[in-house]
């Protein structure tokens, strides 16, 4: 998993609440057992329309928006089922850091397994943001998960967020639960062969 410290990258404000994973990652897309190649179906059915036509229209197929690595969302994003692909499809698409209100809380966890920065802010700053992103063409913002602030890129303005320290911690070393369990790997092992020759009958 890649590591999160910080982070630079183009906004893209999708002024929607409560979209749901099926949103996300419509449920014919997840056939697939690999984490790649779902960014193509990202927001499917509001990307393309029933023809599978790009919707021009909508947000991400409108430059520079489709380039975007950092997702502005309204509050509940990622409700819904519980389905790993939502941040699967997110992460395969490009972006690295959803800053919303309020997040669902399996897609929440779901995001730092997948090496996904979810930055939950107040829904003023958030409308703040909102407000910057729809009125300042290619707007940037710098993501420093390390120091916890998000400002705009050649801007003093900043605003500080709160994270949990130990997913922020796995996040900084680009970590999931196995991976940092894998840190200990040599003391499992010890440990299991000391376990076994201490409660296993010689010769089996």
């Amino acid at each position: 998993m890649t590591p999160f410290t910080v982070h630079s990258g183009l906004v893209a404000p999708l002024k929607r609440n409560n979209v749901d994973t099926d949103q996300i990652i419509p449920k014919q897309f997840l056939k697939r057992i690999e984490r790649t190649g779902f960014g193509q179906f990202l927001f499917y059915d509001w990307r393309f329309d029933a023809d599978g036509n790009p919707n021009s229209d909508f947000l991400l197929n409108q430059p520079p928006y489709d380039r975007a690595t950092i997702l502005l969302a309204g509050n509940n994003f990622g409700c819904g089922s519980s389905r790993e692909h939502a941040p699967w499809a997110l992460s395969d698409f490009g972006f690295r850091a959803i800053i919303a209100p309020s997040f669902a809380d399996i897609f929440y966890n779901n995001c730092f397994q997948n090496g996904i920065l979810p930055v939950t802010l107040p829904e003023s700053q958030v409308n703040e943001l909102f407000t910057y992103a729809e009125n300042t063409p290619e707007f940037k913002l710098t993501i420093n998960l390390q120091d916890q602030i998000i400002s705009p890129v050649d801007s003093a303005f900043v605003i500080r967020f709160d994270i949990d320290p130990e997913r922020r911690e796995r996040l900084l070393k680009g970590l999931d639960p196995i991976g940092e369990t894998l840190l200990w790997e040599d003391r499992i092992v010890e440990f299991e062969k000391h376990h076994r020759a201490a409660t296993v009958p010689a010769g089996l």
